[in-house]
């Protein structure tokens, strides 16, 4: 794969994809902009080249209408003032404005273009589309490893029309950080995995049964695996069409001589309610009609034992409700105990980011990634679309 240190880029037309899809209050203020500041690196890179920067994201879900609360303004907005200097801003992404915006683009400027799924030829992977945006440029980097599990225009399209293409710096950090913790990890890797649904995470599972040593499970998928052992999980939510399923992983474990970890107690409650009453209980003695929203403290402390020993860490899912407090110990146990080790830790974007951010650990583990779905689909031993084009 090239990257954009590979390529001459002095004074040259650079379509940067980034991913710039923040999140925003009702007033559509930013309220986070760590997606921003993970660009700032490789912006600052091609101002000191003297590229002509064209920066192109996506913002929600506007399914190919024009809607201004998914504009890209306040993203050009907040750039702005991190960068304290100018970025210029044009409301469409194709069309005779956006290549006359272009055309007067000086050396070391930037341009952000509005949302491309204002459009649907991006989520389509239109090659007319994808064209277009390809026109406007000399060179094309892609910086944007959360998206780059999807085939659209601005990912995998673009790459056909250019004769230029490469990486950036984030998407660079991103896969070398994978390397370094499945590829290439220091033993004993552990691979701590929660979340709501196996079937989300299902193939991640099984491919890293020829990875890591050892397998913890969590959060509310590690019912259906209590479940598929044969324990009354009573009202917990589980996904009975995959009892069988993980009864296979627990065989394919045992085969492969990976320790499996699940829960021996739970914190249950009886309803999905941050006032919901709520008890600590072995496993088996779940009371009837209740459910589990939580590993319990016995559990939670096993783990952490289990994770000093690690020489890497993968993180991804937590381990209960961890957004209600009543149900955010056992992913405060982990993450603590993760932050604490002296392993090379990495962790799984989405809602596993915003859990090491609540847990006050993001700036302790090793890595962070910026995209939930495409770490995972990783995980699953798979190429990424948009890296592969790249290769």
């Amino acid at each position: 794969m090239k990257s954009v240190r590979d390529i001459n880029v002095q004074g040259k037309k650079v379509f940067v994809r980034v991913d710039y899809n923040l999140p925003m209050d009702e007033a559509l203020n930013i309220t986070d902009d760590n997606r921003i500041r993970a660009t700032l690196d490789l912006i600052e890179y091609l101002i000191t080249q003297n590229a002509r920067i064209i920066l192109a994201s996506h913002l929600g879900r506007p399914d190919g209408v024009k809607d201004e609360k998914f504009s890209l303004l306040p993203a050009a907005r907040r750039l702005a003032e991190i960068l304290d200097r100018k970025v210029l801003f044009v409301d469409d992404c194709i069309g005779e404005k956006v290549e006359h915006q272009i055309s007067h683009l000086g050396e070391g400027q930037i341009l952000m273009l509005e949302n491309l799924r204002f459009h649907k030829g991006e989520k389509k992977n239109d090659l007319v589309f994808a064209k277009k945006l390809a026109d406007l440029c000399d060179v094309y980097v892609n910086n944007a490893f959360a998206v780059s599990h999807r085939t659209q225009a601005s990912i995998t399209g673009i790459t056909q029309f250019v004769l230029l293409a490469g990486s950036g710096f984030l998407l660079e950090k991103e896969i070398q950080s994978y390397r370094d913790s499945v590829e290439h990890p220091k033993k004993p890797l552990i691979a701590v995995i929660g979340g709501a649904k196996v079937s989300s995470k299902l193939a991640a599972l099984e491919n890293m049964l020829n990875f890591v040593d050892q397998l913890i499970i969590g959060g509310a998928m590690a019912n259906t695996f209590l479940k598929a052992k044969g324990i009354d999980t009573q009202s917990s939510m589980i996904e009975a069409d995959l009892l069988e399923t993980a009864r296979t992983i627990i065989e394919k474990a045992d085969q492969k001589n990976v320790e499996l970890l699940l829960p021996n107690d739970l914190v249950v409650a009886d309803r999905f309610d941050k006032n919901a009453e709520t008890k600590t209980v072995v496993v088996d003695e779940i009371p009837a009609g209740w459910m589990g929203l939580d590993i319990g403290p016995e559990t939670a402390n096993r783990y952490a034992q289990a994770i000093q020993k690690a020489g890497t860490i993968v993180w991804n899912g937590p381990m209960g409700v961890f957004e209600m407090e009543k149900f955010a110990f056992g992913t405060q146990v982990v993450a603590d105990a993760i932050a604490g080790s002296n392993a090379f830790s990495v962790v799984g974007g989405g809602d596993t980011g915003l859990a090491a951010k609540m847990c006050g650990v993001a700036d302790k583990v090793s890595y962070i990634s910026t995209g939930g779905g495409a770490f995972l689909v990783m995980m699953e031993g798979k190429k990424l679309p948009g890296v592969a084009v790249l290769e």
